[in-house]
């Protein structure tokens, strides 16, 4: 999906993985992150945000809830503003974050933080918990109780028509939030600040553009539910495809807070043809580990399903070659993947797509150094930011 874009954008990824590969210090199915590229694009959006008078939280899980790559990009400001903190988008992503001491400051969107760790998360004092069901809100009103402290809510809504994930069915229909209200207003130690939905913004093909959803406007009509029944709004979150070419568009609809992800590494949809403020900063890299029937087979792990994969280059004889990667299987376990052609055993290949890292089996290994000119590895760790042994 974006192996052009990679080409036109960062060949200097490029030459730092195949040359850490040819060192023997990368192994197959790892993504390469070129942390100074991730930084700059990380201020590019603080900046963009400080003119159009928005707050960022950083999202980790595309990748993966990498706790080194996720302290650079808190430490990145633009004019005294940076990031509000970590998004984290389940559980599992918190539990991770908190070991090592980074500040999540939303937590609950898209998985419910489950009851045997909520007066861990209020304890951990974020900025807004989101919850999907009064049982829920109810937990984190004891919690904060007990703790003597008062916690931020804020409210998932939908309603019919709404664009909804599989798997990601949840929020209070715009019909019932005078119910809400009333009732998280009588709850002890929680506010209500604001409302969210998912996914706000989406890359539309045809058009070559990002543009809202139908999720838009139920969020819009939810904010404006939320200020007739007197609550002080705080935050009327819009996630999904932030980027600097979505923050302008988020501003004229009253968004105050989002949520940059692919951005950061520039593998937003957006930026499929290379044009894009954002530069990509990531790639995969794998080895061909046999042949069948005339085709090259790859190391795999990392493949993502809706990573629109399609090209790759395979580095031999001192040069590249492009190859296609032959359609895959979602019904099989990506042991392997396929590339038209025969090309050397051991050869190390090269691609760039759309991926969620915390979801797959890959290494992340983090470059320094690219841009000016002095690479070096700061540490590889799994798919999860568990930092791994040195190869």
């Amino acid at each position: 999906m974006f192996l052009k874009t990679l080409l036109k954008q960062n060949t200097k990824l490029i030459n730092a993985a195949i040359s850490f590969w040819l060192q023997g210090k990368i192994y197959p199915d790892s993504y390469v992150i070129d942390v100074e590229q991730t930084e700059a694009n990380a201020r590019l959006l603080l900046e963009t945000a400080n003119h159009y008078q928005i707050k960022l939280y950083l999202m980790s899980k595309q990748f993966g809830r990498n706790p080194e790559l996720c302290r650079r990009l808190l430490a990145c400001h633009y004019q005294g503003t940076g990031y509000q903190g970590i998004v984290a988008v389940d559980f599992k992503e918190a539990r991770q974050l908190y070991r090592h001491g980074l500040p999540i400051a939303h937590i609950g969107h898209l998985v419910q933080p489950p009851s045997g760790m909520i007066d861990e998360i209020v304890r951990q004092q974020p900025d807004v918990i989101t919850v999907f069901s009064l049982e829920k809100a109810l937990e984190i009103s004891q919690a904060a109780l007990r703790q003597q402290r008062v916690q931020s809510l804020m409210l998932k809504v939908c309603q019919p028509g709404d664009l909804l994930y599989a798997g990601q069915e949840a929020g209070f229909e715009l019909d019932n939030l005078p119910v809400v209200i009333a009732a998280i207003d009588n709850m002890p130690a929680v506010k209500l600040v604001g409302v969210t939905h998912f996914p706000c913004m989406l890359y539309d093909s045809p058009s070559q553009q990002t543009l809202p959803t139908a999720n838009m406007h139920t969020l819009l009509a939810a904010r404006d539910i939320l200020r007739a029944q007197g609550v002080n709004i705080e935050q009327v979150n819009g996630p999904s495809a932030t980027s600097c070419t979505t923050l302008p568009q988020l501003a004229q609809w009253g968004i105050t807070h989002s949520e940059p992800g692919h951005a950061l590494t520039g593998t937003i949809p957006a930026n499929q043809h290379g044009d894009q403020p954002e530069q990509i900063s990531m790639l995969y890299l794998s080895e061909i580990s046999h042949h069948f029937a005339d085709n090259s087979y790859l190391f795999g792990g990392g493949y993502y399903r809706r990573g629109h994969l399609q090209n790759a280059l395979v580095w031999h004889n001192d040069q590249f070659s492009q190859s296609k990667v032959l359609p895959i299987d979602d019904d099989s376990i990506d042991y392997c993947l396929r590339l038209k052609g025969k090309f050397p055993i051991g050869s190390p290949v090269i691609m760039s797509f759309r991926t969620q890292i915390f979801v797959t089996r890959s290494d992340v290994v983090l470059i320094d150094g690219i841009k000016s000119g002095n690479p070096r590895i700061l540490g590889c760790y799994d798919s999860q930011g568990n930092q791994l042994s040195e190869k």
